[in-house]
């Protein structure tokens, strides 16, 4: 018995990730990662930005990733199992992990801490509002059929959060800013034993890349040489019908130019979003109509007043807020600005109490998936009831994936929401760090990453 330890980590090193191909050692050492901005415990539902969700995703995974293709792959937990057509079974390390696992996505959908992304749980009986497990498993019972309920699953904000004594992922904290390898995560263990983080702000992350003072730099700017992933974090306009002038949209839509918007008020990787869902998941959509005549200007003293919520840890959602402010001025509306941090705007989202809000998510990369939590996102949740079982009963996969793409295109007119731009994340990796690869969601795996001796005086410069 004091052998298994030992030989359950030497499995696990057998077992390790697919992008490990046959043949390379693994080296060990220490690989030092760079990016802008602190990094702060937060629950997973509120750290959705590609950076947020990569770095928490080092310490803390959902049961599953998707690969590139959008394959499942195991990560907190093996793959599930469906006894029945709806029902999903999905064993966790521990009872522990399966217990914490449940509360964190019942939380999701309660009064305390209601999140748009319950609508990836809301296939499940109950929406998800009664999850328990049995033991170290989850029983999942499906209220209609939804065969995209794993691959939905596998969204970072389905995640523990990183404080959680039962949150895994393939590193673990050893020290503030150091992660050391875990050696029974259940892909396999890491190749590098270490992460060493260095946050920053954007000066310092084009220094210390400079200067060869760090190996992956995340969060850069799009440029040669560089590495994107998916642009699935959208950024919307929505608004309380009822609290806005009837002719709000079209004012909006007058005022809106997505490409000079996008260009010049946005940090990229970034592209325009003119339809629902970004070009990532809604690549060949019908160009939507163009909005009619401009509204005519009105006296001040009109009722042409709204206020415009957005996110003070977002950079790109304030000065969006304030071009939106100077372009809509110029058709008769005076808008005021109000800076919320995120966990304040979600909380205005959910109870409505708001006129006019700039709303990022990060979208799965499943079309239907994705569509549920756009709808929800919108104030729409009685849509979900309507537009996902129809889009659950085609079992085959291309066919489920169109007509979620239909049905955007479809509702997108009628909802009080406008798609505005969708984002990535880019990152530089040194010459000596091999393996750098995104997931489908848009995000780096690290945990897939070796490193390459550089022979001493051989080629050192950055690529």
């Amino acid at each position: 018995m004091t052998f298994r330890p030992l030989l359950l980590a030497s499995l696990m090193c057998l077992a390790a990730p697919a992008s490990r191909a046959a043949g390379r050692t693994p080296y060990g050492g220490e690989v030092r990662v760079a990016f802008p901005g602190p990094l702060e415990p937060a629950e997973p539902a509120l750290a959705d930005s590609p950076l947020d969700a990569t770095l928490r995703g080092l310490v803390s995974r959902p049961p599953c990733t998707l690969s590139p293709e959008g394959q499942l792959r195991p990560a907190l937990a093996p793959e599930p199992s469906r006894p029945t057509a709806q029902g999903v079974r999905w064993s966790l390390p521990t009872p522990a992990q399966a217990q914490a696992l449940a509360r964190a996505w019942t939380r999701l959908t309660g009064p305390e801490a209601p999140s748009p992304y319950r609508a990836l749980l809301f296939p499940l009986r109950g929406e998800g509002r009664q999850l328990a497990a049995t033991g170290d498993t989850l029983e999942l019972t499906l209220a209609f059929p939804w065969p995209d309920l794993e691959r939905a699953l596998c969204h970072p904000a389905l995640a523990l959060a990183p404080t959680s004594p039962a949150a895994l992922g393939p590193f673990a904290e050893a020290t503030r800013n150091t992660l050391d390898a875990r050696l029974a995560w259940t892909p396999g263990r890491p190749y590098v034993e270490r992460l060493r983080l260095q946050p920053t702000d954007e000066r310092g992350l084009a220094r210390l890349w400079s200067t060869q003072g760090t190996q992956v730099a995340l969060g850069v700017s799009p440029e040669p040489g560089t590495l994107t992933g998916a642009a699935l974090y959208a950024t919307y306009l929505t608004w309380s019908p009822r609290k806005v002038p009837e002719d709000f949209r079209r004012a909006v839509e007058r005022a809106l130019d997505r490409e000079d918007l996008t260009r010049l008020f946005v940090r990229g990787p970034a592209v325009p979003m003119p339809h629902l869902l970004p070009p990532a998941l809604l690549p060949q959509a019908p160009a939507a109509p163009r909005p009619g005549p401009a509204p005519a200007a009105e006296p001040a003293s009109a009722s042409r007043k709204v206020t415009l919520l957005y996110d003070t840890d977002n950079e790109d959602q304030r000065a969006v807020a304030e071009r939106l402010q100077v372009k809509l001025h110029d058709l008769g509306y005076t808008v005021a600005l109000l800076p919320l941090p995120r966990a304040g705007l979600r909380a205005r989202w959910a109870s409505g109490d708001y006129e006019v809000m700039l709303h990022s998510l990060l979208l799965p990369p499943v079309p239907g998936p994705a569509l549920a939590v756009v709808l929800d996102a919108a104030g729409r949740k009685d849509l979900l009831g309507v537009e996902l079982p129809r889009i659950g009963l085609l079992p085959d996969t291309a066919a489920r994936d169109a007509r979620a793409r239909e049905r955007a295109v479809a509702l997108a007119p009628t909802l009080p929401l406008l798609p505005l731009y969708a984002q990535g994340l880019a990152l530089r990796g040194a010459p000596e760090v091999e393996g750098l690869a995104f997931d489908a969601q848009g995000l780096p795996q690290l945990d897939g990453v070796w490193v390459r001796p550089v022979a001493a005086g051989g080629p050192g410069g950055r690529r």
